[in-house]
């Protein structure tokens, strides 16, 4: 591409970017505090100030104060699909676009779209709508975010399914954080205002136990600071940071150790709201032939999820390790390496190597740290 041809691309990206939608996110510790009661109580704000706002989709869970708020909303009829016998309803993205009202409403971010959907997932829904030039008002839980999957099942032991990437969470134009204590949200629970009657006793031995309210409540509210910091730091740019970061996630096949290597990294880098890579060395040992279906299918899964989350990902082939770790840190100015624990995969063929030595004596010289990820 030519200089002129840049620079005509660079100007239509733009416009594109003024054009996009607005993005706002309610993001909540759990179900139940209140988002989706929110977005309908400023829907109906919006409406009475005469914006053109509709419903695209919302799920009250029967609930009866939250259903009460629908009442006298636009609300854009469901897409009816049949899916395994059964007759089930998403929302029709189609009709937002073709409806193209000012403001929509869009529950239930994290949510996973029935098999033959033009899209797979919720998010990429609001992404395409955002790009129409539609403002969404959204809402998703805490628990929901990729890259704080570990701590989450550390905290409910719980294996979360549906995720949204980092990246959809640091679009977001703004970012409300609905808040309540750990009492309140149990009362509520206990009122049958979150889950009927049948649920409570459940709920209440797992996800709604106080310390792990508390400890979802203090994740919710420190992902929220930093999307703020994230906005000031990007209005007052004097404020930022003053060392330009830029992370490396090294990872080998090794997928229980990559996942956890690839959320740290794009957590480090949120905080730092810096760019970050994902680079895989793939020795003559990890041939696709060699290393099994399996294995490659996870390696697949793993960019996929990086790229989610922000991330360029380098594939390089070699038998020097360490070596193509400092060339590729040095071509793409990183600052900061990141791979799992010495014992593991990577780091064990790197310490096992004369040209670690090479690696460590390169990151004295050249002011490039190394974070060995637990």
């Amino acid at each position: 591409m030519t200089e002129k041809e840049n620079n005509a691309q660079h100007f239509l990206d733009l416009i594109r970017q003024s054009r996009r939608g607005k993005f706002k996110v309610y993001i909540g510790m759990s179900a139940g505090v209140g988002k989706t009661y929110r977005m309908l109580q400023e829907a109906s704000t919006l409406l009475r100030n005469g914006v053109d706002v509709k419903i695209a989709y919302i799920e009250t869970h029967n609930r009866a104060e939250t259903q009460a708020l629908l009442e006298g909303l636009p609300v854009i009829p469901r897409r009816q699909l049949f899916y395994k016998g059964k007759e089930l309803e998403e929302m029709d993205v189609q009709a937002v676009l073709n409806l193209h009202p000012e403001i929509v409403v869009v529950d239930e971010l994290a949510h996973t779209n029935i098999e033959g959907s033009k899209n797979e997932k919720r998010w990429q829904d609001v992404i395409e709508i955002l790009d129409a030039g539609i403002n969404v008002i959204s809402a998703v839980n805490i628990q929901h975010i990729e890259s704080l999957q570990e701590e989450i099942r550390n905290i409910t032991g719980i294996d979360v399914a549906e995720r949204i990437p980092d990246s959809i969470l640091q679009q977001a134009d703004e970012v409300v954080n609905i808040d309540l204590t750990a009492d309140e949200l149990v009362i509520r629970l206990k009122e049958g205002k979150i889950y009927t009657a049948d649920k409570i006793a459940i709920a209440m031995k797992n996800f709604f136990q106080p310390e792990r309210i508390l400890q979802l409540r203090e994740l919710a509210l420190k992902e929220v600071a930093s999307q703020v910091e994230r906005k000031i730091e990007s209005a007052l740019p004097g404020t930022a940071h003053l060392r330009n970061e830029r992370f490396m996630a090294c990872i080998s096949s090794n997928h229980t150790v990559a996942r956890k290597v690839i959320r740290k990294t794009a957590r480090l880098a949120a905080y730092y709201h810096s760019k970050w890579y994902l680079l895989y060395v793939q020795t003559p040992k990890e041939d696709g032939d060699k290393i099994g279906l399996a294995a490659q299918r996870h390696l697949i899964n793993n960019f996929k999820m990086a790229m989610e989350m922000g991330a360029e990902v380098i594939k390089v082939k070699s038998t020097n390790i360490a070596k193509t770790i400092i060339n590729s840190a040095e071509e793409k100015n990183i600052t900061t390496i990141c791979m799992g624990k010495p014992h593991l995969n990577l780091t064990g063929i790197i310490l096992n190597t004369a040209v670690f030595s090479q690696l460590l004596g390169k990151l004295s010289t050249s002011d490039i740290d190394i974070v060995i990820l637990s």
